[in-house]
């Protein structure tokens, strides 16, 4: 007390309870954050349980448990964003479509999970950021290619050291709200070891029935998941488990044709390859002859990379020959 070490402890303490008093949470939350606030005014200020006290609690404020975001809800709105930021992919474009007129006639259904299958190249992951712009939801993307453990999908539980919350609820910790997209890329890339643990821990978070009181194992806290759109990207089906794609609807994206690549490049693909190489469009021009050349003899593949990269190559040597006649 002399050396106001519990003074800057109850300072903390009522720091915390006004913060939980601000939470958007339930009564059950709340209490039991109050229960941790009044376990950390009893520890010494300087110590290690203390510091990871405060961790927690500072971690799991941040949570949003029932803080909202406001969506769209305009499938005129959402189909021109999807047609702005994708050429073809009719297919995807529709079963997105068909979801959301769903949700708007009925917010309370059960979520659906889309998982986009195709080659790598095929725009699956950029075609998540556009959908997640068509509904107006925040974006979250998780990587789980190479994920082993299940701790890294539920968290590890707090008696270890170093503890920390698993992918899931990082994810909502960063999009702020409890109805954000979140993107599960590459989910045929989970590892295999630990008997597929780390597939397992995903059944609880994608089944529509269980995830309404998703528990991480480090907040050990219920956190609603039904709100959340979970979109899954693979390039095949083989390495999902069969449990796992059970919980899921497949949506197939095919290679692009010739004439799909040629409009695709010169729509989105030249003119971000003139503004990253600082050429305008009067000093690298390329005829519709010249691009369908480059597509039909330089690209030997599903999707769209080897036409980029050979693109760049182009304006890099253009920007090149620029400067030295400069």
């Amino acid at each position: 007390e002399e050396l106001g070490e519990a003074a800057e402890t109850e300072t903390d303490a009522k720091s915390y309870e006004g913060r939980i008093a601000a939470l958007t949470a339930s009564a059950e939350v709340k209490q039991s954050l109050l229960r941790e606030t009044a376990r950390l005014a009893r520890l010494p200020q300087g110590t290690q349980e203390y510091a990871l006290q405060q961790s927690y609690l500072d971690t799991v404020l941040s949570l949003p448990f029932d803080r909202s975001a406001a969506c769209k809800s305009s499938l005129r709105e959402a189909r021109r964003i999807l047609d702005r930021d994708h050429y073809g992919l009719e297919q995807v474009k529709e079963r997105i479509l068909d979801s959301l007129a769903v949700r708007q006639l009925n917010p309370e259904a059960a979520q659906e999970v889309i998982c986009l299958v195709g080659p790598p190249g095929t725009g699956k992951t950029s075609i998540a950021r556009s959908i997640a712009e068509a509904l107006g939801r925040r974006f979250a993307r998780i990587s789980l290619g190479g994920v082993q453990d299940e701790a890294e999908i539920r968290g590890h539980r707090r008696t270890y050291v170093g503890a920390m919350p698993g992918r899931v609820a990082d994810a909502l910790r960063r999009a702020a709200c409890k109805n954000p997209l979140i993107l599960l890329d590459e989910i045929d890339k989970l590892s295999k070891e630990y008997r597929g643990m780390a597939a397992t821990a995903l059944l609880e978070v994608l089944d529509s029935a269980q995830n309404r009181s998703y528990h991480d194992h480090y907040v050990e806290l219920p956190m609603d998941l039904s709100q959340v759109f979970f979109l899954a990207t693979a390039n095949t089906t083989e390495g999902i488990p069969a449990p796992l794609l059970d919980r899921m609807t497949l949506v197939h994206l095919n290679s692009y044709t010739e004439t799909e690549k040629f409009h695709i490049a010169k729509r989105f693909l030249l003119p971000r390859t003139r503004r990253n190489a600082g050429l305008s469009e009067d000093r690298l021009t390329w005829t519709d002859g010249a691009l369908r050349k480059l597509i039909r003899e330089y690209t030997r593949e599903a999707g769209v990379r080897a036409a980029e990269r050979s693109l760049r190559e182009v304006a890099e040597k253009c920007a090149r020959k620029l400067l030295l006649r400069e």
